[in-house]
């Protein structure tokens, strides 16, 4: 069992926020709660350190809803992305803490505010059309204990907006750069850095660009060392891989 969870389970035990049949309740869930149309991944957060997150698209309403109610009996926040608002009208109905993001479509109950990143994460988007998928990454990391700095819309069309910002930059711990249309931002950042730099393509731009196809393979195919990429579109991925990074690197001498 994660040392961290633990402690979190005996502390609320501790503090009378749960009795000894609730905490043998909670631990007879473990790994898994089945419930028919999904089997819930309680051991989520020992294993990897965050609780399991919610893809809606393909769910109904109420499978959404019950899901999150079973996440809500373990420590931890909630995190439950693609959500329309309807889904999220809802869900408050039901769970008034939950809130939601209208730009990156993600419904977040936060009951965790304890910092677990070692340094800031800095989140760059080349154009403002980039900026669903940019708060996706933003609001991941945040929700996973980090401390996240924005910077948007300095793509490689006006560099000088990215070279005028570089006190941002060069004090990152860990960079995500989302870019859409030729997808050079991640490079020209890669180059300048020494922090993994986790890149991330979207579906931003022209035909030719094919739905985010032309600017994953730039970024796949980036001369600069130290650039990873996440699918398109997928600033989910981009903040929970940058979290993990930021969790276990070295602490700034």
């Amino acid at each position: 069992m994660n040392e961290h969870n633990l402690r979190c389970l005996l502390t609320a035990l501790q503090e009378g926020k749960c009795d000894v049949e609730q905490t043998i309740d909670r631990l007879r869930l473990l790994p898994y709660e089945d419930l028919g149309f999904a089997k819930v991944d309680h051991h989520r957060q020992l294993r990897n350190g965050f609780p399991e997150v919610i893809y809606c698209p393909g769910k109904t309403t109420q499978q959404v809803i019950e899901i999150i109610k079973r996440l809500l009996a373990f420590p931890g926040n909630i995190i439950a992305t693609r959500a329309e608002p309807e889904i999220f009208t809802a869900i408050q109905n039901v769970i008034p803490a939950a809130r939601y993001h209208e730009l990156p479509r993600m419904i977040t109950i936060e009951r965790d505010r304890c910092l677990y990143g070692k340094g800031t994460i800095l989140v760059i988007s080349a154009g403002t059309a980039d900026l669903p998928v940019a708060e996706e990454a933003c609001l991941t990391a945040q929700l996973m204990g980090n401390t996240v700095e924005r910077l948007y819309d300095v793509g490689v069309a006006g560099i000088h907006r990215l070279l005028d910002n570089s006190a941002h930059i060069f004090r990152a711990a860990v960079i995500i750069v989302v870019a859409g249309m030729d997808g050079a931002l991640p490079s020209v950042v890669g180059g300048l850095v020494s922090c993994p730099v986790v890149a991330v393509p979207t579906s931003t731009g022209y035909g030719a660009a094919f739905g985010g196809l032309a600017p994953l393979l730039t970024m796949l195919n980036s001369c600069a060392a130290g650039v990873s990429v996440v699918n398109i579109d997928n600033g989910f991925g981009a903040g929970y891989c940058a979290a993990l990074i930021n969790r276990t690197r070295a602490p700034q001498g």
